[in-house]
């Protein structure tokens, strides 16, 4: 992915240099490591969703430093990365939210975080991987988790990064939309598995808008190389719910999933690369997905 020396969004609010995050707001911090950590990371991929109680299922109490947070070459290259990927993003959704939606977006701002932050929807480490509040219509995100795709989840490079960030966004876009209020709605008065299944329907969409994205980015910033849908590709299989419970030492129990199948993600994601239409990405009303 061409990304270097591109244009940056301002919609960032960067809490990396100070522990804690969000104004001190932060309780302990987290630390989840093992067959825990990637349980988390799949659950914490949800977008919409209050992870903290899953936190507390898997983690142990930490603390938090009183020293501010050391911002590496490493660090800054990823926020550079990741604020050029949003500006795609903004660029792209505001032209077909008027384009096929005949409405106006409204960009979120994404939170650049270490270790520790607070959100309106609960507290985030590391270890929960990327997520959008609704709440604050914000995204959180911790670049030490594309660490995490590379070594532990098997799903490196950079566009394989870029549609992390495109995922998330894409939960805003669906929120713009009015989309993930009311299957919230539902989910709120849906027993746990029917509540499980909703879920996996708005992380398909999101990945089929991030499909869209990666289309249109394709089309309009020529940044795209050889091997870059791959990647895309290779993160929504390694994320697949059915992959990463079977990498976790467990047989897949679909009533427990929450985002799709590895196959079933791929293949949302390329409707919507293949397609470019908000339209082919209703999940909702798919008989089969």
């Amino acid at each position: 992915m061409k990304w270097q020396g591109r244009r940056g969004s301002r919609n960032i609010e960067d809490r990396r240099r100070s522990s804690g995050g969000g104004g001190g707001r932060a309780t302990g911090g987290k630390a989840i490591g093992g067959v825990g950590l990637i349980a988390v990371l799949i659950i914490g991929y949800a977008l919409g969703i209050d992870v903290t109680p899953l936190l507390n299922q898997v983690a142990g109490t930490g603390s938090t430093t009183s020293q501010s947070n050391q911002i590496t070459a490493a660090d800054e290259k990823a926020a550079q990365f990741v604020s050029v990927t949003l500006a795609d993003t903004e660029e792209i959704w505001t032209d077909l939210f008027q384009s096929q939606a005949r409405t106006t977006y409204q960009a979120p701002v994404l939170v650049l975080y270490k270790d520790v932050t607070q959100s309106p929807c609960g507290g985030a480490s590391g270890a929960t991987g990327p997520f959008y509040c609704p709440g604050d219509k914000k995204v959180y995100l911790d670049t030490a988790f594309f660490t995490t795709m590379e070594r532990q989840l098997g799903a490196g490079g950079d566009f394989a990064a870029a549609y992390v960030v495109a995922h998330e966004v894409a939960h805003h876009v669906q929120n713009e939309l009015g989309i993930l209020g009311q299957a919230n709605q539902v989910r709120a008065q849906s027993s746990t598995e029917g509540s499980n299944a909703i879920s996996v329907r708005i992380e398909l969409q999101a990945d089929c808008f991030s499909g869209i994205w990666a289309r249109e980015a394709d089309k309009r910033f020529n940044t795209l190389e050889r091997g870059d849908i791959a990647e895309a590709l290779n993160a929504a299989k390694q994320i697949g719910d059915d992959t990463l419970q079977k990498n976790a030492g467990r047989v897949p129990q679909p009533h427990t999933f929450t985002h799709g199948t590895s196959k079933q993600r791929q293949a949302w994601f390329k409707t919507g690369y293949n397609s470019g239409d908000l339209r082919d990405c209703d999940t909702f009303s798919a008989d089969r997905l």
